[in-house]
């Protein structure tokens, strides 16, 4: 008999969060790499128009169940708990969007888990818009009474969610992300950089002008390296380009100097870590560092705050630095040491490739399918 693993695919339909998108793309495609014997995957998604049916098109995959309502409308009846048509047997989410109802795990083999990449709904919530954090923090409410595990990517958010929610210690697993399949520099990545109207020879951050992001600290660090480089932010919201160039410019780095651009596909990420000369993350949000994960997969230099979540990732793969109340002193100071000398920059880039490498969407299909297994 086989048995079927079926994987909540919103994101590839109706994607909200490109991270969210990448995830879900690059760990269906490892479950079904790594599908053990007599093993399948099969889709769920909602209903769409458009392409939606195009971007589902994984090769190995069993097949997609489509739900009669849509991603927003699904969204709405899942927080509810309300009938959706999804049905039972193993199901995993990449996200906390998954049928979440009550079910019987010990005769009819039904099992559901989910997964939390960022904790921000419930550490910060004024930084999202209400409907976004209610819809969270109701989902974890149902996961607590019916999911059967909780996925997060590091040991720090699951000691973090414990406290958030003490009724679901004992069902908290710890599995990691990982850059893209393959992600590396592109061989066009000077002509991709130059589209993308950036100079050559940087210093990136990544995040948007909400606090827990720490741009101010990042730029902070830049203006107190004592070496007037360009800073190019990435990731950034839609229309927060004045906003960051203020912060940029009230820490002491010069509007000239900074470049700011949204959300990159994989491609133009890997070209824009490709002229960098570091890759600085300040923030000490509890949530995975897609981007500080990016640059070490592709040997950037990378000095990073000691929060405990940073800690976990970087490890030996670059400079951790204990902030304290003078954040950007501290990382300005790291900053100076990483492109002081062109030694001192070789060596970072062994460091963080070195580490890198010890990110994989197989390991992480593996643990996703020895927990069901355990379960």
């Amino acid at each position: 008999m086989t048995a079927v693993l079926r994987v909540m695919l919103d994101q590839l339909v109706s994607p909200t969060d490109h991270d969210l998108q990448t995830a879900t793309r690059e760990l269906t495609r490892a479950l079904i790499a790594h599908a053990p014997q007599g093993c399948e995957v099969e889709g769920i998604a909602p209903a769409a128009g458009g392409d939606g049916a195009a971007a589902l098109s994984i090769p190995g995959m069993a097949g997609v169940r489509r739900t009669a309502l849509a991603r927003r409308e699904l969204a709405g009846a899942l927080q509810l708990g309300v009938a959706t048509g999804i049905g039972g047997g193993m199901i995993h989410a990449p996200s906390l969007f998954a049928p979440l109802v009550k079910h019987d795990r010990v005769h009819e083999n039904d099992q559901t888990t989910v997964t939390i990449w960022d904790l921000r709904p419930w550490d910060a919530p004024d930084e999202l818009p209400r409907s976004s954090a209610g819809w969270h923090k109701a989902m974890l409410k149902r996961a607590v009474k019916h999911a059967d595990a909780v996925v997060v990517p590091t040991h720090a958010m699951a000691r973090r969610l414990g406290e958030i929610s003490p009724k679901l210690s004992d069902r908290i697993r710890v599995i990691s992300g990982a850059a893209p399949e393959g992600f590396r520099v592109p061989t066009d990545e000077i002509g991709r950089r130059r589209d993308l109207g950036l100079p050559e020879g940087y210093v990136v951050l990544s995040g948007t002008a909400a606090p827990s992001d720490a741009l101010t600290a990042g730029f902070g660090a830049v203006a107190r390296s004592g070496h007037e480089v360009p800073v190019v932010v990435i990731d950034a919201g839609d229309g927060e380009e004045p906003a960051i160039a203020e912060l940029a410019a009230a820490a002491g780095v010069p509007e000239r100097l900074v470049h700011v651009r949204g959300a990159l596909d994989d491609a133009d990420r890997g070209a824009v870590f490709g002229a960098a000369v570091a890759f600085v993350s300040p923030s000490a949000r509890a949530a995975f560092p897609w981007r500080t994960v990016e640059a070490m997969t592709v040997g950037v230099p990378v000095v990073a705050s000691a929060s405990d979540v940073l800690r976990e990732v970087v490890v030996d793969g670059g400079t951790l630095v204990a902030t304290g109340e003078d954040a950007s002193g501290a990382l300005g100071e790291a900053v100076a040491d990483a492109l002081g000398s062109t030694a001192a920059a070789e060596r970072l880039a062994v460091m963080a490739a070195d580490r890198g490498r010890v990110f994989s969407w197989l390991e992480a299909a593996d643990k996703i399918w020895a927990l069901h297994a355990e379960l």
